[in-house]
């Protein structure tokens, strides 16, 4: 079942280019789903459609089952969920339970309700002990979780975030990728997320697509996105290391072609089977 579903809708911010050109695009429900591209390709544009923050000009826009018009923008928002590329953009409170507290509070959500669900949502980005600091005083990682807690609060359907790896360290982008993928198998939450490293592709997504100038150029799954080679080198993205690695083994004749491995671990079968006795 499609949660979203985008048919024919353009944008553009001037009347004379388009930041989306004519896009048809499909997300499934509790799908993880990549939408690479270079600057200026139109995702954030297409990030801003899910929510209302902005309306197509042309088209149409359905989030789970609701049209993407002025009359629709409360509920929208309930269901979708935005985490921006900066966390000092979204935070705002003085401390992280106002913090988590602010969109429940809204809601006219109060007392013992309020309370058991800011602890439920900062206990799912293991960050509960936090809840009386100052969330301007924590590190960028912390304040990641933070700002991912007071959207999960809320409880949506779809989870959009923009570049959620921007100036995290190795470890904590480690730590998110888990969070991420426990929050779309427990919750059931859709992820939608735009990111520049492709090693951390295969680790998040079941879906990717490839946007320029406000079209797709190319979408599927990890092995049918990865195996055009071509294409993407086209438009300078490289294949995550592992796979670059096999490939490179492959040309040398150190490793049957059977398809490119993604992740470590796939890698590691391949090597694996390969130095393996022949019978």
């Amino acid at each position: 079942m499609d949660i979203i579903k985008l048919s024919d809708v353009s944008f553009s911010y001037d009347g004379k280019h388009n930041a989306l050109n004519h896009l048809d695009l499909t997300v499934g429900q509790g799908e993880r789903v990549a939408v690479l591209g270079p600057n200026g390709a139109g995702k954030s544009t297409l990030f801003q459609l899910f929510n209302g923050l902005l309306l197509p000009q042309g088209g149409r826009v359905v989030v789970d089952s609701l049209p993407v018009v002025r009359e629709n923008f409360i509920e929208l928002r309930r269901r979708v969920g935005m985490v921006f590329q900066d966390s000092d953009d979204q935070l705002f409170n003085a401390t992280v339970y106002r913090e988590v507290a602010y969109g429940l509070v809204n809601m006219k959500i109060a007392g013992e309700e309020l309370d058991n669900t800011v602890r439920w949502a900062l206990n799912i980005v293991g960050m509960e002990s936090y809840i009386h600091r100052n969330p301007f005083n924590l590190s960028g990682g912390e304040k990641k979780r933070i700002a991912l807690a007071s959207v999960i609060a809320m409880k949506p359907k779809v989870l959009v975030l923009d570049e959620p790896f921007n100036a995290l360290d190795p470890r904590s982008a480690s730590h998110l990728v888990h969070m991420l993928n426990d929050i779309n198998k427990t919750l059931g939450i859709t992820l939608i997320f735009t990111l520049h490293d492709m090693d951390i592709v295969p680790l998040l997504a079941d879906k990717v697509y490839l946007m320029d100038k406000g079209e797709v150029v190319l979408g599927g799954n990890l092995s049918e996105f990865f195996n055009q080679k071509d294409i993407l080198r086209r438009f300078e993205l490289r294949l995550p290391r592992v796979a670059h690695l096999a490939e490179l083994l492959m040309r040398d004749g150190r490793l049957d072609e059977k398809g490119l491995p993604l992740t470590i671990g796939q890698a590691k079968e391949m090597i694996e089977a390969a130095l393996a006795p022949k019978s």
